[in-house]
């Protein structure tokens, strides 16, 4: 039998590492640090490329690079079987067919490409080919959500080869997409996917992890006969294709990463109305201190900035002084742009913002939670200039935690928590700021 596939993810903000453990995260996607992912001994790393915060043209630009890139790499470590995940969000935004399409270019050829959003930590769901989102205990076809009305990555159907046939401009037609059905899991699929060939489309159902338990056993048994399998999928499926069992430390324990007493820092750049909710609860502890970032002045008055930011980490300074936690977030207010690309672009400026205010934190803070996907890849890549780092676990269901370096010139050994917009309930980041505390 041969050796396991190795398993690539392309995560397109570095939240799709929220269901694993114990693997390598890399900010970085030249040659040398992709040998790192592909000789580490986990069976699953993850590239952040933070496509979801590009434009379509930058987004498959990158993508082109981290593939050219994995090419080379792959073949100086004669790295025979792999799995492509291109790991999105479970809500269907994101630059799709961009990113599957020049992988399928740069790495193929694939046999299939497979549509799998569930992603059961945060209540998304995929039945019939109609992919829910549960909303207070009920079933709310996606297309019905915030999500699909989103600016950039709006979308008119949950029937998933609908909305294949619309984000591919009918080049995939709805009728020609493969549907794998929950019975069809629970009873065995591995003939099946032998059979295909020519990147045929398909698209998975998941109520629950054993389904894409089942699914995942008969990919990897189908990799080892010879086929080659492309993904584009939420976290849950990387669960049951890396198998790495229970993480080594529990969530409620994960504070034992923590080595000082000091407040930590919450960073919360995520506008959806769930971390809205929750960041209402967190002001509502009595240590800790909510500090604005007035975004619409950033955005009348971009000469503004260096007093905003100075102003910002005064704020956070005195704060910290006073042994209380700093929560440092962007006002709520949805602002209007004319285009998708002011849109973008100011998004970029205030992510600026932000990283400098990381960079310019007290250094002997104790923790830092990052909220939202976008955020929280530029605090990795940005604000703490990490090529690579090691995931702990999880410490809450979708919560992904990790610790800088020791070496890190600034915050050695600082736990870092990746805290998607999307997951959690109303008291998820109280929960979270608690376990740290």
């Amino acid at each position: 039998m041969n050796n396991p596939p190795k398993i690539i993810v392309l995560d397109d903000d570095p939240t799709g590492s929220q269901t694993v453990h114990s693997c390598l995260l890399l900010m970085n996607w030249d040659v040398e640090t992709l040998k790192l992912g592909l000789a580490d001994e986990q069976p699953i790393f993850f590239i952040l490329t933070n496509t979801r915060a590009l434009t379509p043209e930058k987004a498959a630009q990158v993508t082109r690079e981290v593939c050219h890139n994995l090419k080379i790499a792959i073949e100086a470590l004669e790295i025979r079987d792999f799995l492509v995940v291109s790991r999105s969000d479970s809500t269907l935004r994101g630059h799709y067919p961009i990113e599957t399409d020049v992988i399928a270019q740069e790495l193929g050829k694939f046999d299939a490409h497979f549509l799998v959003p569930a992603f059961f930590e945060g209540g998304r769901v995929t039945l019939n080919s109609i992919h829910y989102l549960i909303i207070d205990g009920v079933k709310v076809p996606v297309h019905e959500t915030e999500f699909a009305r989103d600016s950039v990555f709006g979308y008119q159907h949950s029937y998933l080869p609908d909305y294949v046939e619309e984000k591919t401009k009918g080049r995939i037609t709805s009728g020609a997409v493969e549907r794998f059905l929950l019975s069809e899991l629970r009873s065995g699929s591995g003939d099946r996917l032998m059979n295909f060939t020519g990147n045929q489309c398909a698209v998975v159902d998941g109520e629950k992890q054993t389904d894409l338990d089942y699914f995942a056993a008969d990919i990897l048994a189908a990799t080892q006969k010879g086929k080659r399998f492309l993904f584009r999928s939420a976290a849950s499926l990387l669960t049951s294709l890396a198998q790495l069992g229970p993480q080594p430390l529990a969530p409620e324990n994960m504070a034992q990463y923590k080595l000082t007493q000091n407040p930590g820092v919450v960073l919360v750049g995520s506008h959806v109305s769930k971390t809205t909710q929750q960041l209402a609860q967190l002001l509502k502890e009595p240590d800790v201190i909510g500090i604005e970032v007035e975004v619409a002045a950033l955005r009348d008055n971009p000469s503004e900035r260096d007093r905003l930011l100075l102003k910002i980490l005064q704020q956070v300074q005195e704060v910290y002084q006073k042994q209380q936690t700093p929560v440092v977030y962007t006002s709520r207010q949805e602002l209007l742009f004319a285009n998708v690309g002011q849109r973008l672009d100011f998004g970029t400026a205030v992510s600026s913002l932000l990283m400098d205010v990381v960079r310019g934190l007290p250094a002997e803070i104790g923790f830092l939670i990052s909220k939202g996907g976008i955020t929280s890849n530029d605090v990795l890549s940005t604000g703490l200039k990490l090529s690579s780092a090691r995931l702990l676990g999880q410490i809450l269901p979708g919560c992904s935690m990790l610790r800088t370096p020791k070496e890190h010139l600034k915050f050695p050994n600082l736990p870092v928590v990746l805290f998607p917009g999307n997951v959690g309930d109303e008291q998820g980041l109280v929960t979270v700021y608690h376990r740290l505390k």
